[in-house]
Protein backbone atom coordinates (compact mmCIF):
# COMPACT_ATOMS: atom_id res chain seq x y z
CA UNK A 1 0.00 0.00 0.00
CA UNK A 2 1.03 3.48 -0.82
CA UNK A 3 0.54 6.04 2.18
CA UNK A 4 -0.17 9.33 0.79
CA UNK A 5 1.83 12.22 2.64
CA UNK A 6 -2.08 13.65 3.45
CA UNK A 7 -3.48 10.31 4.48
CA UNK A 8 -5.94 11.04 7.24
CA UNK A 9 -6.17 8.78 10.26
CA UNK A 10 -9.90 8.50 11.52
CA UNK A 11 -9.85 7.30 15.77
CA UNK A 12 -12.91 6.48 16.12
CA UNK A 13 -14.53 6.63 19.75
CA UNK A 14 -12.01 6.38 21.92
CA UNK A 15 -13.67 7.52 24.33
CA UNK A 16 -13.50 6.33 28.44
CA UNK A 17 -17.04 4.61 27.80
CA UNK A 18 -15.90 1.86 25.75
CA UNK A 19 -14.12 0.54 28.71
CA UNK A 20 -16.67 0.21 30.47
CA UNK A 21 -17.39 -3.97 31.56
CA UNK A 22 -21.10 -3.72 30.79
CA UNK A 23 -20.01 -3.95 27.29
CA UNK A 24 -19.03 -7.09 27.98
CA UNK A 25 -15.63 -9.32 26.56
CA UNK A 26 -14.11 -8.14 24.04
CA UNK A 27 -10.94 -8.97 21.30
CA UNK A 28 -7.69 -7.70 19.98
CA UNK A 29 -6.55 -6.29 23.67
CA UNK A 30 -3.32 -4.62 21.95
CA UNK A 31 -5.47 -2.89 19.61
CA UNK A 32 -5.13 0.52 21.68
CA UNK A 33 -1.50 -0.06 21.55
CA UNK A 34 -1.63 -0.35 18.23
CA UNK A 35 -4.04 2.62 17.76
CA UNK A 36 -1.18 4.73 19.35
CA UNK A 37 2.07 3.20 17.04
CA UNK A 38 -0.35 4.88 14.42
CA UNK A 39 -1.26 8.18 15.56
CA UNK A 40 2.93 8.11 16.82
CA UNK A 41 3.18 7.46 13.11
CA UNK A 42 0.83 10.07 12.02
CA UNK A 43 1.50 13.01 14.00
CA UNK A 44 5.74 12.22 13.18
CA UNK A 45 5.43 12.71 9.41
CA UNK A 46 2.67 15.67 9.63
CA UNK A 47 -0.31 13.86 8.18
CA UNK A 48 -4.41 14.80 9.30
CA UNK A 49 -5.65 13.01 12.53
CA UNK A 50 -9.32 13.12 12.96
CA UNK A 51 -10.50 12.37 16.19
CA UNK A 52 -14.33 10.90 16.32
CA UNK A 53 -16.58 11.03 19.42
CA UNK A 54 -19.80 9.32 19.87
CA UNK A 55 -22.42 11.86 21.52
CA UNK A 56 -25.15 9.41 22.46
CA UNK A 57 -28.77 10.07 21.74
CA UNK A 58 -29.47 7.07 24.76
CA UNK A 59 -29.38 7.84 28.67
CA UNK A 60 -28.25 4.26 28.74
CA UNK A 61 -25.16 4.44 26.78
CA UNK A 62 -21.65 4.50 27.75
CA UNK A 63 -21.24 7.94 25.35
CA UNK A 64 -23.89 9.89 26.98
CA UNK A 65 -22.92 13.71 27.10
CA UNK A 66 -24.30 13.72 30.99
CA UNK A 67 -21.41 11.80 32.03
CA UNK A 68 -17.72 11.07 32.27
CA UNK A 69 -17.93 7.80 29.84
CA UNK A 70 -18.26 10.67 26.76
CA UNK A 71 -14.65 12.13 27.19
CA UNK A 72 -11.68 10.69 25.25
CA UNK A 73 -9.39 8.65 27.34
CA UNK A 74 -6.65 10.52 28.43
CA UNK A 75 -4.15 8.66 25.94
CA UNK A 76 -6.33 9.62 22.67
CA UNK A 77 -6.63 13.47 23.55
CA UNK A 78 -6.48 15.55 20.35
CA UNK A 79 -3.78 18.02 20.02
CA UNK A 80 -4.17 21.09 18.50
CA UNK A 81 -4.04 20.92 15.06
CA UNK A 82 -6.35 17.92 15.01
CA UNK A 83 -9.83 18.07 13.91
CA UNK A 84 -12.61 16.90 15.76
CA UNK A 85 -15.60 15.35 14.99
CA UNK A 86 -18.85 14.64 17.03
CA UNK A 87 -21.52 12.56 15.78
CA UNK A 88 -25.06 10.97 17.12
CA UNK A 89 -25.35 8.01 15.20
CA UNK A 90 -22.58 5.55 14.43
CA UNK A 91 -21.66 6.67 10.82
CA UNK A 92 -19.43 9.63 11.36
CA UNK A 93 -20.42 10.97 8.10
CA UNK A 94 -23.81 11.66 8.76
CA UNK A 95 -24.81 14.94 9.68
CA UNK A 96 -20.56 15.92 10.67
CA UNK A 97 -19.50 17.82 7.80
CA UNK A 98 -16.41 15.31 7.79
CA UNK A 99 -16.75 14.79 3.95
CA UNK A 100 -16.99 18.38 3.25
CA UNK A 101 -13.63 19.15 5.61
CA UNK A 102 -12.22 16.00 3.86
CA UNK A 103 -12.59 17.21 -0.07
CA UNK A 104 -11.99 20.75 1.07
CA UNK A 105 -8.39 19.74 2.36
CA UNK A 106 -7.74 17.41 -0.71
CA UNK A 107 -7.65 14.54 0.81
CA UNK A 108 -8.62 11.24 -0.68
CA UNK A 109 -7.10 8.65 1.21
CA UNK A 110 -8.47 7.35 4.50
CA UNK A 111 -7.16 4.94 7.29
CA UNK A 112 -9.84 3.92 10.08
CA UNK A 113 -9.09 3.09 13.30
CA UNK A 114 -11.14 2.15 16.40
CA UNK A 115 -14.54 0.88 18.07
CA UNK A 116 -16.41 -0.91 17.44
CA UNK A 117 -15.94 -2.88 14.44
CA UNK A 118 -18.91 -4.20 13.65
CA UNK A 119 -20.49 -0.68 14.54
CA UNK A 120 -18.99 2.82 13.94
CA UNK A 121 -16.04 1.40 12.13
CA UNK A 122 -18.18 -0.75 9.32
CA UNK A 123 -20.50 2.07 9.03
CA UNK A 124 -17.71 4.94 8.27
CA UNK A 125 -15.74 2.74 6.28
CA UNK A 126 -18.55 1.49 3.62
CA UNK A 127 -19.67 5.66 3.84
CA UNK A 128 -16.20 6.14 3.42
CA UNK A 129 -16.62 3.77 -0.08
CA UNK A 130 -19.40 4.71 -1.05
CA UNK A 131 -18.15 8.22 -1.22
CA UNK A 132 -15.29 6.81 -3.17
CA UNK A 133 -12.25 7.27 -0.64
CA UNK A 134 -9.41 5.15 -0.90
CA UNK A 135 -10.61 3.74 2.38
CA UNK A 136 -8.32 1.05 5.05
CA UNK A 137 -9.33 -0.38 7.95
CA UNK A 138 -6.95 -1.77 10.60
CA UNK A 139 -7.93 -4.84 11.64
CA UNK A 140 -5.68 -4.79 14.70
CA UNK A 141 -6.33 -1.66 15.88
CA UNK A 142 -9.89 -1.84 15.80
CA UNK A 143 -12.17 -4.62 18.40
CA UNK A 144 -15.45 -5.24 19.56
CA UNK A 145 -17.56 -7.08 21.52
CA UNK A 146 -19.53 -10.69 21.84
CA UNK A 147 -22.61 -9.99 20.28
CA UNK A 148 -25.81 -12.85 19.84
CA UNK A 149 -27.30 -12.28 16.02
CA UNK A 150 -30.46 -11.90 15.41
CA UNK A 151 -31.54 -15.56 16.07
CA UNK A 152 -30.30 -15.20 19.16
CA UNK A 153 -27.03 -17.19 18.23
CA UNK A 154 -23.98 -16.02 20.41
CA UNK A 155 -20.59 -15.08 18.47
CA UNK A 156 -17.43 -14.09 20.17
CA UNK A 157 -15.93 -10.58 19.27
CA UNK A 158 -13.37 -12.61 17.15
CA UNK A 159 -16.41 -13.62 15.49
CA UNK A 160 -18.14 -10.46 15.03
CA UNK A 161 -14.66 -9.02 14.31
CA UNK A 162 -14.02 -10.88 11.70
CA UNK A 163 -17.56 -11.18 9.94
CA UNK A 164 -17.43 -7.39 10.32
CA UNK A 165 -14.27 -6.91 8.46
CA UNK A 166 -15.15 -9.62 5.56
CA UNK A 167 -18.15 -7.15 4.87
CA UNK A 168 -15.67 -4.40 4.48
CA UNK A 169 -12.72 -6.06 2.56
CA UNK A 170 -13.17 -5.81 -0.80
CA UNK A 171 -16.20 -3.93 -1.57
CA UNK A 172 -15.89 -0.88 0.86
CA UNK A 173 -12.52 -0.91 1.84
CA UNK A 174 -9.44 -2.47 2.38
CA UNK A 175 -8.52 -4.38 5.32
CA UNK A 176 -4.78 -4.20 6.68
CA UNK A 177 -3.18 -4.81 9.83
CA UNK A 178 -0.89 -2.44 11.56
CA UNK A 179 2.54 -3.52 10.40
CA UNK A 180 1.38 -3.02 6.69
CA UNK A 181 0.99 0.13 7.53
CA UNK A 182 3.84 1.14 9.44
Amino acid sequence: MELKTNAALIIIDQQKGILHPKLGRRNNLQAEQRILDLLGHWRRTGRPVIHVQHLSRSPESVFWPEQSGVEFQERFQPQTGEQLVQKQVPDAFCATGLEKSLRAAGIDQLVIVGVATNNSVESTARTAGNLGFETWVVEDACFTFDKADYFGKAHTAEEVHAMSLGNLHGEYATVVSAAQIL
